[in-house]
C-alpha cells in the first residue's frame, strides 16, 4: 500500500511539475540576471591589490591623521565609501604627491586567491546560492521570492540601496542589488551583508559578503569578507 501512494506521489510529481510541497516558484528577476538553476559556475575568489609604490603616500597619509585623528575621522566619513578621499592639506600630501597616488590607485588589479565553484539550487518558493571554498558561507543564506529579501542564520537580510560604484571605488564601476542584516544588543552589534552585481563592462557576475560583529565599546571581535567574480549565463540560453 505505501508503495502505491510513493508512486502516485511521483507521478503526480512528473505530471505537474511541482514539488513534493506545492508549486516551485519561477526564479526572480533579481537572480535570473545572474544565474541559471542549476548550472555549474566557474567563479574566483579575489583581492584588490594597488601598486606597492603606493604605501609610500599611504604611510603618509596615516601619520598625518594620528597629529589630529578628530579631523580626520570627521574628513573620512564625509566622503564616498571606497574611494579616495579628496585633496586636503592637513592628508600629509603635497599636490603632486596627491596625485601620483590617485595614478597608482588607477593601477590596481584583482588578483586571484581561490577559484570556487557557484549553483544556484532551489527548494520550493526559496533559493540558494551554494559556494565551495571560501564562499561557503553564502550557501547558508536563503533567497525568499515572496519577500524578496535573504534569510540568514542570523536572520532576515532586507534590500536596501542597490549598488551603483564609481570606477574609483575600490571593486572598480559595477552596478548591482544588495541586502543587509543588523541587530544591535547589549553586547554589540552583528551586521551581515550580501550584495549581486555586475562589473562595469558586464564582463563578470560580483558577490560580496561580509559578517562583522563590534563590541559594545567600538572593538571589532569578528570581521570577515569575501570577494567573488564569476562568469554570467550567456544571453538567450
Amino acid at each position: 500500500m505505501i508503495g502505491k501512494q510513493v508512486c502516485g506521489a511521483l507521478a503526480s510529481l512528473l505530471i505537474w511539475g511541482g514539488t513534493l510541497t506545492g508549486h516551485a516558484a519561477e526564479l526572480p528577476k533579481v537572480l535570473a540576471q545572474y544565474f541559471k538553476i542549476d548550472a555549474a559556475i566557474k567563479g574566483e575568489v579575489v583581492v584588490v591589490i594597488p601598486p606597492e609604490e603606493i604605501n609610500i603616500y599611504i604611510d603618509k597619509v596615516k601619520q598625518a591623521s594620528q597629529k589630529d585623528p578628530e579631523w580626520f575621522a570627521e574628513y573620512s566619513a564625509k566622503a564616498s565609501p571606497g574611494v579616495p578621499l579628496p585633496f586636503h592639506e592637513k592628508l600629509g600630501l603635497t599636490d603632486e604627491e596627491y596625485k601620483k597616488y590617485r595614478q597608482l590607485w588607477t593601477n590596481r588589479k584583482f588578483e586571484v586567491t581561490q577559484n570556487i565553484g557557484i549553483r544556484l539550487e532551489q527548494v520550493d518558493d526559496e533559493f540558494m546560492i551554494r559556494v565551495t571554498g571560501k564562499g561557503a558561507k553564502i550557501s547558508l543564506l536563503r533567497f525568499q521570492v515572496k519577500e524578496g529579501h535573504f534569510r540568514s542564520p542570523n536572520g532576515v537580510m532586507k534590500r536596501i540601496k542597490d549598488i551603483d560604484a564609481d570606477a574609483e571605488s575600490i571593486l572598480g564601476a559595477w552596478t548591482g542589488q544588495e541586502w543587509k542584516f543588523q541587530e544591535e544588543t547589549g553586547l554589540g552589534i552583528t551586521k551581515e551583508n550580501f550584495a549581486l552585481g555586475k562589473t562595469g563592462d558586464k564582463k563578470f557576475g560580483m558577490m560580496v559578503y561580509r559578517l562583522q560583529d563590534v563590541s559594545s565599546t567600538g572593538r571589532t571581535l569578528y570581521d570577515n569578507s569575501v570577494v567573488i567574480r564569476f562568469a554570467l549565463p550567456a544571453k538567450g540560453k
